[in-house]
């Protein structure tokens, strides 16, 4: 696990002192119980109570986390239903992003082309002439003699 979410969890514990309880209590216990066993307890972090949560200096690990908790326990049903909203549209976003970028059709085009080239090749082949090699009289006889005394050669 990176470093950086051993200490988020420790500035989740810090916040989470300054959050009413009734909302803590809507956490699963065993999640906090986590929280605080994985946090790095050598970690300095204090909450400045000067500043709202939004001016508080926390790693991108905390945000999510606490992004997930206000989603999982803490929004009202409306709240629930925008959030999933914005991350369907979000991954629809990046999907749309990832097809610009790496544009499949032009590895379907390249395969069809390409097997539209095999094909016209064995056409080619198959529409060559046959070489019919005649074997003369004399190769033939030295040829039979080989194989009943299992002469290698030729």
């Amino acid at each position: 696990m990176g470093d950086n979410y051993l200490k988020a969890y420790k500035e989740i514990i810090e916040i989470l002192n300054f959050v009413p309880k009734e909302s803590v209590d809507k956490i699963p216990q065993t999640m906090i119980d986590t929280f605080k066993a994985k946090m790095d307890e050598n970690y300095d972090f204090k909450v400045d109570i000067n500043k709202s949560f939004e001016e508080q200096e926390l790693l991108d690990e905390t945000k999510a986390i606490f992004a997930n908790i206000f989603r999982d326990y803490w929004a009202t049903p409306y709240q629930k239903e925008r959030i999933k909203a914005k991350e369907k549209y979000d991954k629809q976003k990046i999907e749309e992003e990832k097809k610009a970028k790496y544009n499949t059709d032009i590895f379907n085009k390249g395969k069809v082309e390409k097997e539209t080239i095999n094909n016209q090749k064995e056409q080619e082949i198959n529409n060559l002439p046959i070489e019919i090699k005649k074997e003369r009289f004399y190769q033939k006889i030295i040829k039979f003699f080989k194989k009943i005394f299992y002469v290698e050669g030729e």
